[in-house]
């Protein structure tokens, strides 16, 4: 009975080995790395029942990635996902400081239904396992970062740069996007792209199509091809590229040439002294300071502001005071009747004003008279009970309409 117990228990051991190798991924330094997370290996999850059937709904889902213990990611990694409708990539390029393992943990978010699950994913930055001292950048400008993070994509981009350079050993070294060199957020529109630059490395040095980019008439036929608009594919003289894929041709102007077969020996260490200062003699610090004329710099900062504040003074002194009519000419400019009315409002509102106080025994206001007429210039009649307070004018023939 010992033997099946031993066997079941070097199978489960087993089992999880081969779980733990799957979910083991490496990364080369100075290789590129690129590990994409598929929705539908997570759709099944959020259904369970489903795969019983066969059918599993199409939720949109997303992905947040970080790493174990941090809120971001490692700094070589990065993460990109369009919408909940597409797969995420995780991709980079690790350097000598990454090494090690990098444990990413991974949320899933349905956003149908706002459940979640968390994975993870082991990343292990090993050293490199060959050296690429040539390699050579390429820019893309018809395609988004996510387009080109494909093996497929990839594998066809690989193709096109091996005919140029002529040799099967490539490897890519690293994919950017154009935005995170700086470059414009493209248009919302259908025909507008990022832009991706590539970087393949090799072995073997460079072919005679690709020294051609550091020859002179290229360099001078790509600042003209600047100055003009729509030079995105004008083709120049040493322009050997190929691409099966129309959106995988490459704007041969914006190439580079990398060589590190070479590298430059990195500066000198300085040199630690002692931290005791030589001697030199004492110190002689001077006896009196060399004479020194303040008076532009008292004109700078006290008389002119004072000048000028004077004068935009008089300025406003002579708007305000000087510019002024007076009643005199404004009422010989007024018309007599306004003024007569502008006078009774006045007086009319002053005894008003006094009526306020004392009510008894007062003669009745002048506001109650009627007003003179402004035709004839007669005054109305001393205050009566009979007389209304607005005399109605009579107007001869006031009924002109034919009665019935």
């Amino acid at each position: 009975m010992a033997a099946p117990q031993h066997w079941a228990l070097l199978l489960a051991v087993c089992a999880a080995s081969s779980v733990v190798a799957q979910a083991l991924r490496t990364a080369p330094i100075g290789q590129f790395f690129v590990f994409e997370i598929q929705r539908e290996v997570y759709q099944a999850d959020f259904h369970p029942v489903s795969k019983i059937y066969g059918s599993v709904p199409n939720d949109p889902i997303e992905f947040k990635c970080n790493k174990q213990f941090s809120p971001d990611l490692p700094a070589w990694l990065r993460f990109k996902q369009r919408n909940p409708y597409d797969n995420g990539f995780l991709y980079g390029t690790p350097t000598e400081d990454d090494k090690g393992k990098n444990v990413i943990e991974i949320t899933v978010i349905n956003r149908r239904s706002y459940e979640t699950f968390e994975d993870s994913e082991i990343i292990n930055v090993i050293p490199r396992a060959k050296l690429m001292p040539f390699q050579a950048e390429f820019f893309i400008p018809r395609r988004d970062i996510e387009k080109v993070l494909p093996p497929s994509v990839q594998y066809d981009i690989k193709q096109d740069v091996q005919k140029m350079w002529g040799v099967d050993d490539l490897e890519f070294v690293n994919i950017t996007s154009a935005l995170d060199r700086g470059g414009l957020v493209p248009l919302p529109l259908a025909g507008h792209f990022e832009g991706v630059y590539v970087k393949l490395g090799s072995e073997t040095y460079f072919s005679k199509c690709l020294l051609g980019v550091g020859t002179t008439q290229h360099v001078r036929e790509c600042d003209a091809l600047d100055k003009m608009p729509g030079h995105t594919f004008a083709k120049v003289t040493s322009d050997c590229s190929k691409c099966t894929v129309a959106s995988n041709c490459v704007q041969w102007c914006r190439s580079t040439l990398i060589d590190l077969s070479n590298p430059e020996p990195p500066p000198p260490v300085p040199t630690v002294g002692s931290g005791i200062l030589e001697s030199g003699g004492d110190f002689d610090p001077p006896e009196s300071l060399p004479p020194r004329d303040f008076f532009p710099d008292y004109i700078a900062t006290v008389l002119f502001p004072f000048a000028l504040a004077l004068l935009l003074f008089l300025l406003l002194a002579y708007i305000m005071c000087c510019r002024r009519e007076g009643l005199d000419k404004r009422d010989a400019m007024t018309p007599d009747l306004q003024l007569y009315h502008h006078h009774t409002i006045v007086g009319n509102t002053c005894e008003l004003r006094d009526l306020a106080e004392t009510r008894e025994g007062m003669p009745p206001p002048l506001s109650t008279v009627p007003m003179f007429s402004t035709r004839t210039g007669e005054s109305a009649p001393p205050y009566s009970d009979s007389i209304p307070l607005i005399m109605a004018q009579q107007e001869p023939n006031v009924d002109t309409f034919p009665r019935k």
